[in-house]
């Protein structure tokens, strides 16, 4: 199929776009093709498409314009193909309480917009998705354990979020492609150290593993090969702030050192430092800067979710 087809098929089957509806295209300079592609189907489609350019942001986390802000609140469905990522921003989480439907894309390729996560069964996805997020809700503490080293998160209070790459209601937002659980932590309650062997956002697919240090909840360390190309994590501690767990249900996710789709792939879970305000958090960082974890082992209280990356539940 060609672009105008999968953004077709994305609107009809994640998104419900009917006849009629408002649907607004949010995408930056580098991402514009696949943009273009979505704004066409939604033409064919019969809606009431838009499209809206604008420079790559700086990083992951940062507002868009205030303008595209009010136009996405505006909007009955929005997709943002971009080349970083407006999931955890203010105008994400704005717009989704006026009712928006939105599926953020961070740097979503052609080669994802084509196979891989995408092609899920996402009523497959979304079936373990809910799952997993009901637990991360009923659970107080999570422990990841991998390669000698123990991180323990504290989740008390705190709702898990879905994201099954489905989203068909008012108000529901969320990745395409998707298929993960995440939560908030509380921000001062992880303590411990990690590997992170898969990617990292800023850097990509790592080579060698990155090695985290957390206490109450900050990070105190980063090492390991290109370790500098995130270490503004360490600027202040907003930006330190452990503020996501997340953990891989899509079947057909690929690891490609792009972590729209690296995160959403079985085997996986994924922490991430910065922003949180828009699942459950209080903290607003200048980022969100997620790392991936392969084949760990996981715990929420004490059930065993995943041991050595293969899910036990």
């Amino acid at each position: 199929m060609n672009l105008v087809e999968i953004g077709t098929r994305v609107l009809t089957s994640c998104m419900d776009v009917k006849a009629g509806e408002t649907v607004l295209v949010v995408t930056d300079d580098e991402k514009f093709q696949i943009g273009q592609a979505l704004y066409q189907a939604a033409k064919e489609l019969g809606a009431d498409a838009m499209l809206v350019t604008m420079s790559p942001r700086e990083v992951s986390g940062q507002e868009p314009p205030a303008s595209i802000a009010a136009a996405m609140k505006a909007a009955d469905v929005v997709l943002c193909p971009m080349s970083t990522s407006i999931t955890h921003t203010r105008a994400k989480i704005e717009a989704a309480k006026a009712g928006a439907r939105i599926a953020t894309m961070p740097n979503i390729t052609e080669d994802m917009f084509r196979q891989g996560a995408m092609t899920a069964d996402y009523d497959t996805v979304m079936e373990l998705t809910n799952r997993v997020t009901e637990m991360l809700t009923q659970a107080s503490t999570a422990r990841i354990e991998k390669d000698g080293h123990v991180l323990t998160l504290d989740l008390a209070g705190r709702p898990g979020i879905p994201s099954p790459g489905v989203y068909r209601e008012k108000g529901q937002a969320g990745n395409l492609p998707s298929g993960e659980a995440y939560i908030a932590p509380l921000e001062s309650g992880s303590n411990g150290s990690m590997v992170i062997d898969g990617s990292m956002v800023g850097i990509g697919l790592l080579d060698s593993p990155l090695q985290v240090q957390v206490k109450d909840g900050k990070l105190q360390s980063i090492q390991g090969a290109e370790a500098e190309k995130v270490g503004f994590l360490l600027n202040n501690e907003r930006n330190a702030t452990l503020c996501e767990l997340g953990i891989g249900t899509n079947y057909a996710a690929r690891l490609t050192g792009v972590i729209l789709e690296d995160e959403k792939a079985y085997q996986t879970v994924h922490i991430a430092f910065g922003t949180n305000i828009g699942f459950g958090g209080t903290n607003k960082a200048d980022c969100h800067i997620d790392g991936i974890i392969k084949n760990p082992t996981l715990y929420l209280d004490d059930v065993l979710v995943l041991k050595d990356g293969a899910f036990q539940i």
